[in-house]
């Protein structure tokens, strides 16, 4: 019996210290809500849902272990009601009991819910039960695509976010794919470039054209405008008859 009894009270007081880890956890998060509601991120909520996900684990591993005595077996009751304050029940549960009545000890010692969640539970499953295929088929694809199109909102709204921090951080882009992309064809492949275009680097005319050198063909008119006659060769012709040098 001294060995059940303290087995048990080992046990009860590891439940204990796994129950205050998840009210620290639940606590720290209905304060984050409260006061950083306005900054806190997705990310950060995840966060400490998680720790919660895994002190709830760990509770659960902690009644189930093999070592753990079975406490469906053991009865809780109180041991005296009163409507006087209880200084050390105040204490026990934090200020949140101050006194074991006969009204609050029903809601602590129970083991189903409350008649009327009851009820309304029964209804719900009723309901469900009295569903058909083809009409739950209906709700079903309706709810998959509400949910879709709420994902849809999500994933914009975070594009849009993601690309205003970049913009708030001073982190601008400074180049465009499309356009890399085009030069290099262009460069390499000669791709989006007009034909007959005159080189960049090509000579309009010579040093010595008016010193009798020949001077260079005209250029190529585009087709769609009427090519006008040109006088450069009568010029020439009428410099070379006057040229002092000549022999």
């Amino acid at each position: 019996m001294q060995r059940e009894e303290k087995q048990l009270e080992a046990t009860l007081q590891t439940i204990l210290n796994r129950v205050n880890d998840l009210k620290a956890a639940i606590q720290a998060l209905i304060t984050k809500l409260e006061t950083e509601r306005e900054t806190i991120n997705w990310p950060t909520f995840l966060d400490n849902y998680a720790l919660l996900s895994g002190h709830l684990t760990g509770l659960s591993k902690c009644l189930q272990t093999e070592q753990a005595p079975s406490l469906r077996s053991m009865v809780v009751l109180p041991l005296q009601l009163g409507c006087e304050r209880d200084e050390a029940l105040v204490r026990l549960t934090e200020g949140r009991v101050p006194a074991c009545t006969h009204d609050l000890v029903p809601d602590l010692l129970r083991t189903k819910p409350e008649p009327q969640a009851e009820q309304r539970l029964q209804q719900f499953n009723h309901k469900a039960s009295t569903l058909s295929y083809d009409t739950a088929q209906k709700q079903v694809t309706q709810f998959s695509k509400v949910v879709s199109h709420v994902w849809e909102i999500i994933s914009k709204g975070r594009e849009d976010w993601e690309g205003e921090s970049m913009r708030s951080a001073g982190i601008q882009q400074t180049f465009s794919n499309a356009d890399t992309h085009a030069l290099v064809t262009a460069v390499g492949t000669g791709k989006g470039l007009r034909a007959g275009m005159p080189g960049v680097g090509a000579p309009v005319g010579g040093v010595g054209a008016g010193l009798g050198a020949r001077a260079p063909p005209p250029l190529a008119a585009p087709a769609q405008l009427p090519k006008a006659p040109s006088t450069i060769k009568t010029n020439i012709k009428a410099a070379s008859q006057i040229h002092p040098y000549q022999r």
